[in-house]
């Protein structure tokens, strides 16, 4: 045995660049700093934040907005009273090339808002980089999961006020809405009809789609004369046939 060799190696180790020597197996570090993060978020420590980013960090909201670091520090603050709650951090894909590491994660948020508790999903991508001071955020973007919304009984009689054909306006595109007692279906021409779903009179949505909305007009006398196919506040707009 050559017992020379464990020296050997170790001083291989120590010779070992920073980024090489502590990049390894980067998946648990990450984690545990996500985590902390959102524990962050729920006490309002801008400490952690000021720790875990890299002073070039910028992130992107479910807002639509663009913070710095100091934008993000500056937003973490306790939460205000009758308000508190928890994220739990749950990794979904991980890949590391080096001293850069991406994660994809699902925070599942639970908020008790004034005795009501809540539920939220937010689906995140991080990038990491490493360096003297260990792994440091660098980009985030978040992503709210759309849920579809609770839903309303209508009776049969409510629903057969829907049924007709409608034309996508300067188009000749078609679309049938047919009602089967309680229950509302909707198809393009050669397509699979789709089950509406009321979410209150007159607007409607499919599911597993509820970023779509299908808003009924009526005119002055009440009779249904097209729906608005409402989009992220856009509307394409169809009028009745028949």
């Amino acid at each position: 045995m050559n017992m020379n060799r464990p020296l050997l190696l170790l001083a291989i180790f120590i010779a070992m660049p920073a980024s090489a020597a502590q990049t390894n197996d980067a998946r648990p570090v990450i984690t545990r700093q996500l985590q902390s993060l959102m524990d962050a978020t729920s006490s309002g420590d801008a400490n952690v934040w000021d720790r875990l980013l890299a002073p070039d960090c910028f992130y992107v909201e479910e807002d639509d907005t663009i913070k710095s670091k100091a934008d993000m520090m500056k937003e973490t603050v306790p939460l205000p009273k009758g308000i508190s709650g928890t994220i739990k951090v749950e990794v979904l894909r991980f890949h590391q090339d080096g001293d850069i590491a991406v994660a994809v994660h699902r925070d599942h948020e639970t908020e008790n808002y004034f005795g009501q508790v809540l539920h939220a999903e937010y689906l995140t991508t991080t990038t990491w980089r490493h360096g003297a001071d260990g792994w440091r955020l660098v980009a985030g973007q978040v992503l709210a999961e759309p849920i579809d919304p609770p839903t309303v009984k209508l009776p049969p009689a409510a629903l057969a006020e829907y049924a007709g054909t409608y034309r996508l306006r300067n188009s000749n595109m078609t679309y049938s809405v047919a009602a089967h007692g309680a229950e509302l279906t909707g198809a393009r021409a050669g397509k699979l009809p789709a089950l509406l779903n009321a979410e209150l009179k007159d607007v409607f949505f499919v599911a597993g789609q509820p970023r779509i909305r299908m808003i009924f007009q009526r005119d002055t006398d009440g009779r249904i004369v097209g729906y608005a196919s409402r989009r992220e506040g856009r509307d394409a707009v169809w009028d009745r046939l028949k």
